[in-house]
């Protein structure tokens, strides 16, 4: 197979921009395989190896990219603004998780012990609560949670450790999260359990 000329290259990415802009989906499947492999290897040189990092900064990056599609008449200048995409998607991930972990930090820093001997009896009452939650779940389902928030795994290890997908990891957690709130809910609200 002979090289594309760099005029066929750019006549291959106004057809495929326009196709996305359109909103067609067999374009979008042909751009992930012909950018995502290379977005990814971008994405991780900005986070330095920190592959999480890197994959959700992509996903941030294939959103804006749908929401912002636009026909582009050069290959060169499509990638130039598909890194304007990534850079932006990355600092925004990072920010965001420098906000998160501040705000973590300011909360532990502000919960000292409680002077208040009814405070401590809320928060043990709210912990025992949590427990008896957790005991209630099906054993797949506690383990889902101790993985997730004990463990400390991301989705995608999870999902590796288990052979599953990610998307159905995040799934379960959602719907596990949810029985958890309720659970918690109703004994609190009974004042006869916990």
């Amino acid at each position: 197979m002979e090289p594309q000329s760099d005029g066929d290259a750019d006549r291959d990415v106004a057809a495929l921009t326009g196709a996305m802009k359109r909103g067609d989906e067999e374009a979008y499947r042909r751009f992930c395989e012909l950018y995502l492999p290379r977005l990814l290897r971008y994405l991780l040189v900005l986070a330095r190896g920190d592959e999480d990092s890197a994959r959700e900064s992509l996903q941030q990056t294939l959103v804006r990219v749908a929401r912002h599609a636009r026909v582009f008449r050069s290959e060169a200048v499509f990638w130039s603004w598909l890194t304007v995409l990534a850079r932006s998607a990355f600092i925004d991930h990072q920010r965001k998780s420098i906000r998160q972990r501040s705000l973590l930090e300011r909360l532990f820093s502000l919960r000292g012990p409680p002077s208040d001997p009814g405070v401590a009896d809320s928060e043990a009452r709210f912990e025992e609560c949590v427990r008896r939650a957790l005991a209630g779940l099906i054993d797949e389902d506690r383990a889902l949670i101790e993985q997730k928030y004990f463990d400390g795994f991301s989705v995608k290890e999870i999902a590796g450790r288990n052979g599953a997908t990610e998307k159905s990891v995040e799934s379960r957690l959602v719907r596990v999260r949810r029985q958890l709130k309720t659970r918690i809910l109703e004994e609190l609200n009974d004042e006869t359990k916990c």
